[in-house]
Formats: structure tokens, C-alpha cells, sequence
């Protein structure tokens, strides 16, 4: 008799404990919850403000399914793109605008990029040689896991 009516109480606490939660103090739980996850040593390397995104790729590269591409920059910054083990050229661009815009968000600083001007003003090169088909994937190129790619200014031609 009492074991019957017993989950009927626990669903109406339940209940009320959902509609007593303001939106604000769900926030909060959600970003100390995040938080603890991101100490995860398989995550640790990750931003406290995570997005979905970045976790899955973090664990994409665990299983093996992706490889980190470090994108250095002529100023001597390393960025760290993940992308899919079969990933095209094109796919490792919008990793790096997306890497980009995040790093901007995170840190302030310029609101708009103009990514058209960006891929017409610089290259991609992988030893010695330009990433210029954005098709080709970048194993194709001989691009492997942890493999440094550089992000270098045009030369103009007169």
C-alpha cells in the first residue's frame, strides 16, 4: 500500500522543483556543471565558455575520427584547427574561421571579418607547397595529425 503511493509524491516534487528553478539559476547550474566537465583531462585543453561544438570535436579526436592541423601564423601564433580525418581543404578554411570568430567572441576585438578578402590575400602551405584546391583533401597533400600548416601572405605579382 505505501510503496504505491510513495513515486506519486516524488513525481509531484519533482514537478514543483522545475517550476521553482528561474531561468538565471538554471544558467548557473548548467555552468558549474560545465564547468567540472571541462576538467575532464580528455577536455581540459577546452575554454571554460565550451560550445557544443568544440567538445565534440575534442572527443572526435579521442576516437581517432579527427586530427588537429596547427595553422601558424606569421606572428608565431599556433591554432590548433581540428578537423575530420577526410577533411577537403575547404573544411580546414571554415575551421579556422570558425576557431577565429569563437577567439574573437572570447576575447573582444575586431566584430567583422571579411573571409573572402583573407583567402584571396593569403595561403595555406604545407611544406612548400600551396593548399590552393579547396576539393583536395588533406591527406592528399601528405597532411597528418599534428602536421603544421602555414598561413602566409600572397606575394603580389606586378
Amino acid at each position: 500500500f505505501l510503496e504505491d503511493e510513495q513515486p506519486e509524491e516524488v513525481e509531484e516534487e519533482d514537478e514543483e522543483d522545475e517550476e521553482a528553478l528561474p531561468h538565471s539559476e538554471f544558467l548557473d547550474i548548467f555552468e558549474e556543471g560545465l564547468a567540472r566537465l571541462v576538467q575532464d583531462p580528455l577536455l581540459c585543453d577546452l575554454p571554460i565558455q565550451v560550445t557544443l561544438e568544440e567538445v565534440n570535436s575534442q572527443v572526435a579526436l579521442e576516437y581517432g575520427q579527427a586530427m588537429t592541423v596547427r595553422v601558424c601564423k606569421a606572428d608565431g601564433e599556433v591554432m590548433p584547427i581540428v578537423v575530420v580525418q577526410n577533411a577537403m581543404v575547404l573544411d580546414l578554411k571554415k575551421a579556422i574561421q570558425r576557431f577565429m570568430e569563437l577567439k574573437q567572441q572570447r576575447e573582444g576585438g575586431v566584430k567583422h571579418v571579411s573571409w573572402r578578402y583573407v583567402w584571396r590575400t593569403f595561403h595555406l602551405i604545407f611544406q612548400g607547397e600551396k593548399l590552393d584546391d579547396d576539393k583536395m583533401k588533406l591527406k592528399d597533400y601528405g597532411i597528418r595529425n599534428r602536421d603544421e600548416v602555414t598561413f602566409m601572405k600572397r606575394l603580389r605579382k606586378k
